[in-house]
């Protein structure tokens, strides 16, 4: 058996802080890359153009830095569970490392895999928690159970130590030329791109692909903009917010190497405003992660609602109401200018989101599930624990000591849109409007018909009264 070790790539796109990867160097100098173009995820009805897109830039930029390092990231497109253990076996690999991760698919697609390669004798190393910066099985109530409420899990969280960054690959040896004709002929491919795939997006992404741009991304943010994050966050026409949750989805950033930019940031500020506003990005990374835990320990979560009064709610199947939501076609301006946003750049601000997701299940009464499968079809970041937690958060069905919370559209928008800049952005129709008649949504039927904006399709007042009634009825069954 060669000293030949595989490191499997999933949602850990680099070589700088990686754990199992930088566990693989230390056992063996001869590293080599792989990734695999999973066929049973690309062929869901739900990934998104633009994830694709960044997805393999990304990948990319990844080979790019196997080469600085002396090494190679070869590619494989098909069924991991037998592409990875066949690749192995025909290198005579010494043993195969990757990063565990929280997802149901992914947990079960490993176990088997797992099986494969102990039937062919290959070593493996998993179970190294690279995305998150505390195992599931770490922080839990004094019942050693699973945290359901995010404020005492921060209070755990936040006072446990944090690992620091490991270090980057580098040194290392790759395939010979004997071996990448072996690895060819197993089913290595060149990197396609993501139209090549069958996805196509021609739109500037939000960020660009690859670890360089992911870390110039976080120190540009930790620089400044994290001292002003506590008020500028809710702010959609402000450029506020990190915009690195696609690069922590896929891991071209590593997650300590966040941490300790913000602990950095933290030991600079001056003020107590900086100081807030470092900690309320650090809570958020803490929200990530409640999601990542409870997705682990409750997987049921990824198919439906947590709380017993969602399991059969009586939601509207009204399909026309769901197009205009999709459409940014709802009459109601800040909604309209938030689904906009993710249709035409892939993103939308998190303030929105909330927004959105709110009306799609408080006011037009629709199952947040469909809208959910919607935000994974769009969204360059989506993420199955991050995007679940929150329709679930919005919709009242999840892990929340508040379940009825209802968001007004014109109240949203008056407080964090108050000049309308957000909407006049995306909704272009209504530049000429006057700032008054767009925060409050109070547009009339002429200028609607002017400009060509729909009427509201549904009365807020009356369909929030109507949830009310329909979340009370099904306490009262449920009880």
């Amino acid at each position: 058996m060669s000293d030949l070790i595989l490191f499997w790539h999933r949602r850990d796109l680099r070589i700088a802080d990686n754990l199992g990867l930088a566990a693989a160097r230390q056992q063996s100098p001869k590293v080599v890359g792989v990734f695999c173009l999973d066929t049973n995820i690309l062929r869901r009805d739900d990934v998104a153009p633009v994830r694709v897109t960044y997805m393999i830039g990304s990948l990319q930029a990844l080979q790019e830095r196997y080469m600085q390092a002396g090494s190679q990231l070869l590619i494989l497109h098909g069924d991991p569970v037998q592409a990875i253990p066949n690749l192995a076996e025909a290198l005579n690999a010494q043993a195969v490392f990757w990063n565990w991760d929280v997802e149901p698919y992914s947990q079960t697609r490993d176990r088997a895999i797992i099986d494969t390669l102990k039937d062919k004798g290959i070593q493996f190393l998993t179970h190294n928690w690279d995305q998150i910066l505390h195992s599931p099985e770490e922080i839990r109530t004094g019942n050693n159970t699973p945290y359901t409420v995010y404020s005492p899990f921060w209070k755990n969280w936040s006072s446990k130590p944090k690992a620091k960054p490991v270090e980057t690959l580098q040194n290392v040896q790759g395939l010979t030329e004997s071996e990448q004709e072996i690895a060819q002929k197993t089913g290595v491919k060149a990197l396609p791109s993501a139209k090549d795939l069958g996805f196509v997006w021609d739109t500037d992404l939000i960020i660009a692909p690859g670890e360089a741009f992911a870390q110039a991304k976080l120190e540009e943010f930790t620089a400044k903009a994290i001292t002003e994050y506590q008020e500028s966050r809710n702010f959609p026409a402000i450029d506020g917010t990190s915009q690195l949750s696609a690069a922590l989805k896929f891991g071209v950033i590593g997650i300590r190497t966040v941490w300790q930019a913000t602990l950095e940031a933290s030991e600079n500020s001056r003020s107590e405003e900086a100081s807030a506003g470092i900690r309320t990005w650090q809570q958020e990374l803490a929200w990530r992660e409640f999601y990542q835990h409870a997705m682990y320990n409750f997987p049921e979560l990824a198919d439906g609602a947590y709380r017993e009064a969602f399991k059969n709610f009586p939601w509207e199947t009204n399909e026309e109401h769901f197009q205009a939501w999709c459409a940014g076609k709802t009459g109601y301006p800040i909604v309209d200018a938030a689904m906009r946003q993710m249709n035409e750049s892939g993103w939308m601000h998190n303030r929105c989101r909330m927004i959105v997701a709110s009306f799609l299940t408080k006011d037009l009464l629709i199952n947040p599930q469909l809208g959910e499968k919607y935000f994974m079809q769009k969204l360059i970041d989506g993420d199955l624990s991050a995007n679940n937690g929150g329709w679930q958060w919005s919709a009242s069905s999840g892990m929340d000591p508040k379940p009825v919370r209802i968001f007004n559209p014109a109240s949203q928008s008056q407080k964090f849109d108050p000049d309308a800049e957000y909407i006049r952005q995306w909704v272009p129709e209504l530049r000429s409007i006057d700032t008054e008649y767009l925060v409050t949504g109070k547009i009339t039927p002429l200028e609607r018909r002017a400009v060509g904006y729909p009427d509201p399709i549904v009365d807020h007042q009356k369909q929030q009264q109507q949830f009310k009634q329909r979340y009370q009825q099904q306490k009262a069954t449920n009880k």
